[in-house]
């Protein structure tokens, strides 16, 4: 395992973009016979799924033959728009990204009875669908997950392995009992013990909407979701909060970011990751809501890589000032850290 310190890697920027013979500016932005090209590279994707079919948001930036990055948001529930972070530092290194609104989220659509819908397994058919629509192979295809994007990142890397060329796991432990345990033992006793009081009791009568339910939350977000008042946090991800799908949200996670309560109560896919046998980086942060040891121990678990100089499979990356937003909160050593993990993979090293 080779560890990637958050703040080190600043210089691996200076390199410009990955591939031998990197894009240049002109081919970088070149839509010539792109069928997305009429649309500033939006599509809605026709997907199908148990209760019929429905459509999918999506959207290109840019044009690497070798490196192409799929944004998987959180939430679940969440949208793509916290993410426009990375157009400040992807287009600059060469990596073609897409933004996608899971079936529920934002541009996509939002069908009536989200019930039926609420599985693990069908999100993961939903990405394979995406995939195959966007034309992404193991030859390009790389997936980023963040927060709950990265149950469905490694999800995706256990069924699908063929069609990956590189995963990231950005801020996301591979245990919800695990995750609920660093939030009930470590976590929480940190707070206001009445504060904590109050909220335990407005969940248990079932006040997720409730104003001072809010207001009490408040100041745990702002120490471990993002790391600055929440008045002045970045306007994506205000926009991007106001449209997470409640009803998508509350019945997989939760009512809050304290722990899950949800659908994925049980989920744990820890003794599953020495399956994963393509380049994977985790990003863990010392704020976060989830435990930046834990996910420090998930990126030692993934199988050897006999023909590489350097046989680890797994890297991770500590940002040591980040949270949950470490995109935002620690963002040089973030996107250092992720373009020069991504300039190493696309190099074949």
């Amino acid at each position: 395992m080779r560890a990637i310190l958050g703040g080190v890697l600043g210089l691996l920027l200076a390199g410009g973009a990955f591939a031998a013979d990197p894009p240049t500016l002109a081919s970088y932005h070149d839509n010539t016979g792109r069928a997305d090209a009429f649309s500033g590279g939006a599509r809605m994707i026709p997907i199908h799924t148990p209760q019929g079919d429905f459509k999918v948001w999506t959207k290109r930036v840019g044009n690497n033959p070798t490196l192409k990055l799929l944004l998987l948001h959180g939430g679940p529930g969440a949208t793509h728009e916290y993410f426009e972070a990375f157009d400040s530092f992807l287009p600059a290194a060469g990596v073609e990204y897409y933004y996608y609104d899971q079936l529920g989220s934002a541009y996509s659509d939002q069908p009536k009875d989200m019930a039926p819908l609420l599985s693990v397994d069908r999100f993961v058919e939903e990405v394979e669908q995406v995939r195959q629509a966007l034309g992404l192979d193991a030859a390009d295809f790389c997936v980023l997950g963040h927060s709950w994007g990265g149950i469905l990142a490694i999800e995706y890397a256990l069924k699908y392995p063929q069609h990956l060329k590189c995963l990231v796991v950005s801020n996301m432990m591979s245990s919800i009992p695990a995750y609920n345990r660093y939030a009930r033992d470590v976590l929480m006793p940190r707070m206001d013990p009445a504060a904590l009081r109050e909220i335990l009791a407005l969940e248990a009568a079932g006040k997720y909407t409730d104003a001072r339910y809010e207001a009490l939350l408040l100041p745990y977000y702002e120490q471990h979701v993002l790391r600055m008042p929440a008045a002045q946090w970045p306007e994506p991800v205000q926009r991007a909060f106001s449209k997470t799908n409640k009803a998508v949200y509350v019945p997989m996670q939760g009512p809050s970011e304290m722990g899950a309560s949800g659908i994925l109560l049980e989920w744990d896919r820890t003794a599953d990751l020495e399956k994963i046998a393509v380049p994977t980086l985790v990003i863990g942060a010392e704020h976060d809501t989830m435990d930046p040891n834990f996910m420090r121990m998930m990126s030692e678990q993934f199988p050897p890589d006999p023909s590489a100089i350097q046989a680890a499979r797994g890297d991770y990356l500590y940002l040591p000032n980040g949270s949950h937003m470490a995109m935002y909160d620690d963002q040089q050593a973030y996107f250092a850290g992720l373009l020069g993990w991504l300039r190493k993979v696309d190099q074949g090293r």
